[in-house]
């Protein structure tokens, strides 16, 4: 099988990289090689290969940051998926390609189903959805993955954020009701790989760990586990501040329920998918070891 990966340098590309060269030969070219703003360069570049898969790890990634670009937002998010699909759709490939949870309104506290009403709150969430309906409308064969809350042993994200904070500050205050489903980018890798192997059905899929936590909690167990492995911190579990989400201004603003149904991708593939804090210790073990 021959594969273009777009977005090798990000968490989850990183971890595709390693995980699709069990599967076949990997295009993975850098900003250098390929210019993803550019909708003509793709296009050549697209029609420059022999490739059987693509996957899509782009896209962009700050929420705060699409509110102040919203063209940036919308050319990575919605018209390069859309670029990719029809590219998909004309020559018979299969795409795969990553949502979020932000694509719903955050009410409640049940689980969002993949049948769920989007309802987006931010211009992030509002272009992942536009690029969802652009892929499922080209009449391509895809895999959509809507995750939550990544994260992993390289680049930056929440538990690095939190460890970095552990050795400067003795007390940090942390958002208590926003709950969300964190996973290691690793975990949307291995299934990606799996899935493809298997040839699941096309469609869009919840790809997250089982379980649901608070950004405090959360914060809370990266600690206690960091301590229990031995790491010297100035900041103790005990001392981060549960605040509210009122109380932590942002310029985009973030779903208070970010709970995920996995079901449908565990019974489509059947395997249980492991739990936010299983991940989270390995993962954090493998940021330790480095």
């Amino acid at each position: 099988m021959n594969i273009l990966l777009l977005g090798a340098t990000g968490q989850i590309g990183f971890e595709l990289h390693r995980a699709l060269s069990l599967l076949g030969d990997v295009t993975a070219p850098g900003r250098d090689k390929l210019n993803l703003m550019d909708e003509v360069a793709v296009t050549s570049f697209l029609h420059s290969l022999n490739i059987d898969l693509i996957v899509n790890a782009v896209g962009w990634t700050s929420v705060d940051g699409a509110e102040e670009n919203p063209a940036a937002a919308r050319r990575l998010n919605t018209e390069l998926p859309q670029q990719l699909a029809q590219h998909a759709a004309s020559y018979d490939l299969k795409l795969v390609h990553y949502s979020s949870e932000y694509v719903y309104s955050g009410k409640g506290t049940s689980q969002w189903q993949e049948s769920s009403i989007a309802d987006p709150l931010s211009v992030y969430g509002k272009t992942k959805l536009d690029g969802d309906k652009a892929i499922q409308e080209s009449g391509c064969n895809y895999l959509i993955f809507r995750t939550s809350w990544v994260y992993s042993a390289r680049g930056s994200n929440f538990m690095k954020t939190i460890l970095d904070l552990a050795k400067k500050k003795a007390r940090i205050n942390v958002v208590a009701d926003q709950v969300g489903s964190p996973t290691a980018a690793r975990l949307v890798a291995q299934i990606t790989a799996m899935a493809v192997h298997r040839q699941l059905q096309s469609g869009l899929y919840h790809l997250a760990s089982r379980g649901h936590v608070s950004w405090h909690r959360f914060a809370m167990t990266i600690l206690k586990l960091a301590q229990d492995a031995g790491e010297e911190l100035i900041l103790q579990p005990q001392n981060t501040h549960a605040i509210s989400s009122a109380e932590y201004i942002t310029l985009a603003k973030r779903p208070l329920n970010s709970r995920m149904a996995v079901t449908k991708l565990e019974k489509a593939l059947n395997i249980e998918l492991p739990s936010w804090e299983r991940e989270l210790e390995l993962t954090l073990n493998e940021y330790l070891e480095k």
